[in-house]
Parts: structure tokens; sequence; C-alpha cells
């Protein structure tokens, strides 16, 4: 079992370099961060986690300044976005960016992708088709693993469209960095499945333990191999008997969610969850 954690980086909270190196001296395996460019306002779109929307997607980081950052003070800790919203983006440029992280970090990073739930804030990215909106994610990863795996990439698609090119550089990882596709069961873990090298759910919203033998069912009906396709749960709470269950079931990695505060709150959370996953890593 691998354990990773997770934070909205703010202008509040502890920096993303910091906890990067907080999070490695403690031996954890990764670090995912997180985006939400803008919240427009008023809102319209329901927020998934039920209430009111926490203060700190109106206040996010950029995740890739902050994963570069976490990069150039780290040496082993995978570094991930959690996810980053392609729906939203270029993906010429976010090629090229996911591309430098790599390098940067010496292949260390991990690409958590996902469709995003804020309507609003995707069609003032352009991004009006709101019920498309993984279709569109599907064309601009297939655009974008060109782009990684091609010395002159092109690509005619429905939404995405750019004749023969030359781009550099190229990732360290190859073919290109895994692709951990976020959404629920069952059409996240069908994506996953679709196009991605792992499914990544919200473990704190479901119990993925249970969903693990219908996850891996579907995907050798789709001809893929389900041992390629590792399960990450994402903010899962650290309850013991959770967590034993999440072993149990062949889960991948599980990822804990940290507060927005600054280290002298931050740090002794850590010290703690660390003191968890000693129990269970592998």
């Amino acid at each position: 079992m691998k354990f990773g954690v997770t934070m909205f980086t703010t202008d509040y909270s502890i920096s993303p370099s910091e906890l990067a190196m907080a999070a490695e001296e403690r031996d954890f395996e990764s670090l995912w961060l997180p985006e939400h460019s803008h919240i427009p306002i008023p809102r319209v779109s329901p927020w998934p986690g039920g209430g009111e929307l926490p203060k700190m997607y109106y206040d996010v980081m950029d995740p890739f300044v902050s994963l570069a950052s976490a990069a150039s003070v780290t040496k082993k800790i995978k570094l991930a976005t959690g996810i980053c919203l392609v729906v939203q983006r270029d993906p010429i440029q976010v090629a090229k960016e996911i591309a430098t992280l790599d390098q940067i970090s010496k292949g260390r990073f991990l690409f958590g992708v996902g469709g995003g739930w804020n309507a609003e804030e995707m069609a003032n990215h352009g991004t009006t088709d709101f019920k498309n909106r993984f279709k569109l994610l599907d064309e601009r990863l297939q655009a974008m693993r060109a782009i990684w795996t091609e010395s002159k990439p092109k690509f005619n698609g429905d939404y995405v469209k750019f004749g023969p090119m030359m781009t550099w550089p190229k990732p360290v990882q190859k073919p290109h960095p895994p692709i951990i596709v976020g959404g629920g069961f069952p059409h996240g873990a069908k994506r996953a499945i679709a196009y991605g090298d792992g499914w990544m759910p919200i473990g704190g919203r479901m119990d993925v333990a249970e969903l693990v033998p219908r996850f891996r069912q579907m995907a050798a009906e789709a001809g893929r191999e389900p041992d390629q396709l590792p399960i990450t749960s994402f903010g899962l709470q650290p309850e013991e008997d959770q967590i034993k269950k999440t072993v149990d079931a062949g889960i991948d990695r599980i990822i804990f969610a940290l507060p927005p505060e600054l280290p002298k709150v931050v740090i002794p959370i850590l010290d703690d969850l660390a003191n968890i996953a000693t129990k269970y890593r592998n």
C-alpha cells in the first residue's frame, strides 16, 4: 500500500515546497494538488461534497507552478495533479507544462485528471457544452499522448485540431506520465478503463473497497489487464478500520486530505498520518 497527501494550497497555508519536503521526510509516496482557476459569482452548479463551497476552492494555487516548486526541493516523492481540469486548459500548452515538470522532477509526475463539476467555471474557459465535457476530456488526452510520443504529432478531432508540429521536451517517463482518471462508479471507472492508467475515486464519498471486484471485472471485460489499472482511494478518512478494509481489498494507494493551514497545524497531522501509514506501507 502506498500513501500520499493532498491539500488545497493557498496564500494562507503551508507552502507547496514546504509541504512536499515535510511529506517526503515522512516517507509519503506522493503529493496531489487540485485546481480551480476561479469560482464564478453567482454560483449555480452544486458542489458534489454537499452544502456550501469551502473557501479553499476560491483560493487554491495553480497546481503546475506549485508542483514545480515542490520538485525543486525534493528527490523522490511523486508529484501529482489531483485533479487537473483538462477541459479548462489548452492541450498543447498543458502537454508542454507536463513534459517540463516531468523533466524537472526526473520522472516523478502523475497526471490525475477529471471532467470537473463547475459548469460556470468551464464556460468561462470556452467549454460551454457541459454534457459533452468527457468527450472533450478524452480527445484532449489523446492529443496530448500524440504530442508526448511522436516527433511530428498531428491531430484532427471534433474538438482538437492541429497539423504536424515539433515540440519538446518530451516526458522522462515512457511512453508518458501515468494518467490517473478521477471519477465515481460506474462512469468514472469506465473512463479510467477506456483511456487511463489507473482509477481514482473519492474514498470519502463511496466505499471504494466494495467496488474493487466490479471494477476489475469491468476492466477484464473491456480487454484491459486489471492489475495494470491500479486504484487510488482519494480523500479517505484516516480511520484504521477503513484503511484496513482498503488495504485488504487490494487498492494500490490511499490519499489523505490535509487542511489548508500553516505548518504549526499541518505538521502534527502529517506526523499522525505517517504513524498510521507505517503500519500498512509496503
